[in-house]
């Protein structure tokens, strides 16, 4: 209980900025709103798409690599944990005892590496900017993930370290192909805003 408190507060500075960036944004035009509405709609579709994995657990995207890209980390950190609680209420995905290890690993983490591999690489090929961005972002959040698992549930063997691999290999099974799958969809999904002009505030 006192490690998920932990990793909540953790996730509060996000929210609080997130909160203020998201007033702004809502204050925009229907156009601005109504890609905000697309890129909250990315993430809970993709991410509630639960899918078996081989080893018997079980991977899903994160979709959170558009809002990154889109509007930033913070206002993505909201968005994420909105979806969070709608799953966890609406879906039985995750729950509510593990919300906060959940928003840090998909809502704060995740859109945190997809932000700023995007600003890093933008500027020299835009494409590969945007692919790499949502297929690593995507990736981080299993990282974050593994390593979370890996604290609460050490080997006895190898501690964390031998968990941390036991809990990423298992997800990597999975988990790789589909941040691929994410990269590319989000590529799309990029391009056809693109062709709209729709531009987003940190973009």
């Amino acid at each position: 209980r006192q490690r998920q408190m932990c990793i909540r507060d953790r996730c509060i500075p996000f929210w609080i900025i997130g909160i203020k960036k998201l007033q702004s944004v809502s204050k925009g035009s229907v156009q601005d709103k109504m890609t905000l509405a697309l890129a909250g709609a990315f993430i809970f579709v993709l991410s509630a798409l639960k899918i078996p994995s081989v080893t018997g657990s079980s991977s899903h995207p994160t979709g959170v690599g558009l809002s990154a890209i889109l509007y930033g980390p913070f206002v993505t950190s909201i968005l994420g944990t909105i979806v969070l609680i709608f799953q966890a209420g609406l879906l039985a995905h995750g729950g509510f005892t593990t919300l906060g290890a959940n928003a840090f690993s998909m809502a704060v983490a995740g859109p945190v590496i997809s932000y700023l591999i995007y600003k890093a690489l933008a500027k020299k090929n835009r494409g590969a900017a945007i692919f790499l961005a949502a297929a690593i972002g995507d990736l981080a959040t299993y990282v974050v993930t593994s390593f979370q698992l890996a604290f609460a549930y050490p080997s006895p063997e190898g501690g964390v370290i031998a968990s941390f691999i036991k809990f990423g290999t298992v997800f990597a099974v999975t988990q790789i192909p589909l941040a691929v799958i994410e990269g590319l969809l989000t590529n799309v999904v990029m391009n056809i805003l693109e062709k709209y002009n729709v531009k987003g505030v940190e973009a």
